[in-house]
């Protein structure tokens, strides 16, 4: 069972910058993943940050393009950690950040896919604040 597990989260002033990672388990190198995060602020939806596939494709949500990098370790051809690399942080960017993973996928075109796209994999999230 794959399993997700994310960190680097914190509280940092508007300006500032964090990297999140997601330590993966029991991700088969055989199977072409995705891997996402997203983010949710209290009392609104559910954002799509940014993706990348195995072959290391990335897209981003207009969001992140410009501040955001997402990035991932493929040591040994298995993947092991996802980040999130996140500058010039905003108070708009607070929120709990969720990594995400699909088998089968691959990013198309630099875009993100539409959000009712199922991801089966799903961390339990690391908490961000900005502060002005």
């Amino acid at each position: 069972q794959v399993q997700l597990v994310e960190s680097g989260g914190g509280s940092v002033q508007s300006g500032g910058s964090l990297r999140l990672s997601c330590a993966a388990s029991a991700m088969s190198p055989s199977i072409n993943y995705c891997m996402a995060w997203f983010r949710q602020a209290p009392g609104k939806e559910r954002e799509g940050v940014a993706l990348i596939d195995r072959e290391g494709a990335t897209g981003y949500t207009d969001l992140a393009k410009g501040r955001f990098t997402i990035s991932q370790d493929n040591a040994g051809n298995v993947r092991n950690t996802l980040y999130l690399e996140m500058n010039a942080l905003k108070p708009e960017d607070t929120a709990t950040y969720y990594c995400a993973a699909r088998p089968w996928c691959s990013v198309v075109g630099g875009l993100f896919p539409p959000l009712d796209m199922r991801w089966d994999y799903w961390g339990r999230g690391t908490q961000v604040s900005v502060s002005s």
